[in-house]
């Protein structure tokens, strides 16, 4: 007994021993977790401003004559409404878009919205994204000119070196001297990369590129949600030295194999550190392009004048009226629009209220048919007092009939507060205080009139009220599938399935034989 004392006694030294540890740790792990999150709360994040001249999206999207505003656009890109699709799902394609205008800013970050589809389960060649110096509008590295200084973010989707490391995105960098190692899929150029499926997802593919403070780093939305902050981290680069000035541009190709590049949406935001004043846009604009916005202006100026004096030479009847009159200010629009809301709203009641008086009519004769069916079963009973059944449900209908008649009468009302509404902004105008009080009261008439429908509501689904009539219950049905039936059904769904799989690889083994 002695020995069972002692070993219980040290037990349960062990099991305080293993307490106090455990409090220990959580309380330090408690300790590290707070420390870290003020650390990241007192992270300050840069500012960020939407440059619009470097940036597109949908929906109108492009021009009347093809062309996207602030964008320039090369080979096989065919710009619509709401995307660009940089290369149709033909082989051997290329095209880009490219901005128009330098940027001239240090820090930048760029979202790209984009959707890669194909019928095949490879595709090629991929879709590039760049900064670089100049436009590289023709070339082989995605659709892009080789040599490039600057740098390219490539969603590389077919695997050239026959590493199955694909798709992939890389990050690779180029100081105009370098050809692109293309046969081992840049690999030995590239100075981050990460392994991401962007080929025919359910949503369509983002990819937000930031650059601050030299550190490039690249955040990939799967597209398996429609998430806009849903990014997971691809890469970082850190110490990167890139062209203060440069284009941004989407490019991309096909091979053997083909798919639909289409990019949605290119947003570009301009980062500054936290307390840097951003010049005023008027700043930033060269005095040329002042000069000639002002000249556009004026001369745009000019020929309204002369419009303006030509119309009132051909209608003299206006000769001195000023022409702004004759247009819609923004508060006779206002008021415009109330008072159509205010006709259908009016129509809407009217409507209603016939509807109401067919259901009222209704149930006038339903009370009607009782009341006859009370008095003849009276008659049979030899005078007797009608059923408790018969009683409540002319009790119910006599109610329902009170309520519908309450609703009708609320609906006249609202009708004719409506109707003196009207006549008074005719005869009147509009805006008046008097105008208001009627719009307060026709609000007060409808507020009764959905007091009483719900009313209405709860007193017609009482469940002791709708116990009087029940319906049958439906007979069941027999069942008609049999083990043999069943069997058989199965055998013809494995062999239907067994060669649409041998039908699928033989088509994908036709496929293979173009890479």
């Amino acid at each position: 007994s002695v020995a069972l004392f002692q070993l219980q006694l040290t037990s349960r030294k062990r099991l305080a021993a293993d307490a106090c540890l455990l409090i220990l740790t959580l309380i330090f792990q408690d300790s590290n977790a707070s420390n870290i999150a003020a650390g990241s709360s007192t992270a300050e994040t840069p500012h960020r401003r939407f440059e619009y001249k470097y940036s597109f999206k949908g929906p109108h999207l492009s021009q009347a004559d093809g062309s996207i505003p602030f964008w320039v656009h090369s080979g096989n890109a065919i710009p619509s409404a709401d995307q660009v699709r940089i290369t149709p799902s033909l082989r051997s394609q290329k095209g880009s878009v490219w901005s128009k205008n330098m940027v001239n800013f240090d820090s930048w970050e760029a979202e790209v919205t984009f959707r890669v589809s194909g019928r095949g389960r490879m595709g090629a060649d991929g879709l590039a994204i760049w900064f670089t110096t100049a436009q590289g509008l023709d070339g082989p590295v995605y659709g892009a000119a080789d040599k490039w200084n600057g740098i390219g973010i490539f969603f590389d989707s077919f695997d050239n070196d026959g590493k199955k490391n694909n798709p992939a995105v890389m990050v690779v960098g180029n100081n105009g001297n370098l050809v692109y190692d293309h046969p081992n899929d840049g690999t030995t150029q590239a100075l981050g990369t990460c392994l991401r499926d962007f080929r025919n997802k359910p949503y369509p593919v983002r990819a937000k590129i930031t650059y601050y403070k030299k550190t490039l780093m690249v955040l990939i939305n799967n597209g398996f949600t429609p998430d806009r902050d849903d990014y997971e981290f691809c890469t970082k680069v850190d110490n990167m030295v890139i062209p203060k000035e440069g284009y941004f541009g989407i490019s991309a190709a096909t091979g053997g194999l083909a798919d639909d590049h289409d990019v949605l949406s290119f947003l570009t935001f301009r980062l500054t550190e936290p307390g840097q004043e951003l010049p005023p846009p008027e700043a930033e604009m060269p005095k040329e392009e002042k000069d000639k916005y002002q000249e556009e202006f004026q001369n745009f100026q000019q020929e309204l004048d002369k419009k303006k004096e030509d119309y009132q030479k051909e209608h003299p009847d206006v000769q001195g009226e000023p022409i702004e009159d004759m247009y819609e200010s923004v508060n006779d629009r206002e008021l415009r629009q109330v008072f159509e809301g205010q006709n259908r709203i009016h129509l809407e009641i009217k409507q209603l209220h016939r509807q109401l008086a067919m259901i009222l009519d209704e149930q006038r004769r339903y009370v009607s048919v009782v009341t006859d069916e009370v008095s003849k079963r009276q008659g049979e009973s030899g005078g007797q007092a009608p059923s408790q059944e018969l009683g409540a449900v002319v009790a119910t209908q006599q109610e329902v009939l009170r309520n519908l008649d309450e609703l009708r009468n609320s609906f006249h009302d609202s009708l004719k507060q409506i109707g003196a509404t009207q006549h008074q902004a005719n005869a009147v105008g509009m805006g008046t205080y008097e105008t208001v009080q009627h719009f307060n009261d026709i609000k007060e008439h409808l507020h009764v009139v959905k007091r009483n429908i719900e009313h209405l509501i709860t007193r017609n689904g009482n469940p002791s009220e709708k116990q009087v009539l029940r319906c049958p219950d439906p007979p069941p049905m027999p069942s008609c599938l049999g083990t043999t039936h069943f069997l058989v059904f199965v055998v013809i769904q494995s062999v239907l399935f067994f060669s649409y799989i041998m039908y699928k690889s033989q088509q994908e083994a036709a496929a293979k034989k173009f890479f």
